[in-house]
């Protein structure tokens, strides 16, 4: 029994569609969260990588220059209840039936934060694990754990106060785009 040629072109036509739409609804996702970061910074710089300080390089997933100095920031979209903190080597998500874990993201983060510091010392440098709101912390955050819209919030509203501070980080700034090397997945964003 063949089928008819018809109704493999209409699935076929179909698959086609749902790729697509969910490209563009990862884009759209994506685009939005960096326009976001770019508004709330002074600069913005995304998937690049740096010398980690120890002859090798270290992938960085989003810097901005903001009134804190430098943010290292790392974006989690994870759905569900997560369970984790700063000692646990593995966090759990579980959402309905289904559950898995992820390695604690924090340790990543010290270091790509402590490869920032090491190349602009004179620039204070802090880092966060964002995590989307599809995510909740069911027993508690980790230290270097936030919520992505909260982050974006107090940035905004800091945003709204100048900091001369951010003018005189500028050249560290400079620094910092020119050690950055685009990785081959990504592209730089910046402003």
């Amino acid at each position: 029994m063949q089928p008819d040629i018809r109704t493999l072109l209409l699935v076929l036509a179909g698959l086609a569609l749902a790729i697509v739409l969910t490209i563009v609804l990862f884009r759209r996702r994506s685009t939005g969260t960096a326009a976001q970061l770019r508004k709330v910074s002074k600069g913005h710089l995304a998937h690049f990588l740096i010398p980690d300080g120890q002859g090798g390089e270290i992938h960085i997933e989003n810097a901005l220059l903001c009134s804190r100095g430098i943010l290292i920031v790392d974006i989690k979209d994870f759905e569900g209840n997560i369970f984790g903190s700063d000692s646990m080597h593995d966090w759990t998500v579980i959402a309905g039936n289904k559950r898995f874990t992820f390695t604690n993201p924090q340790n990543g983060l010290l270091d790509r934060t402590a490869a920032v510091k090491h190349l602009l010392p004179d620039v204070p440098v802090t880092g966060y694990v964002a995590f989307t709101s599809r995510g909740k912390f069911a027993k508690g955050v980790p230290s270097k754990v936030v919520s992505l819209d909260s982050l974006i919030r107090e940035l905004g509203e800091e945003a709204k106060r100048t900091s001369e501070a951010m003018n005189t980080w500028w050249p560290s700034w400079e620094k910092l785009r020119t050690e950055a090397v685009v990785a081959q997945v990504a592209k730089l964003i910046d402003d």
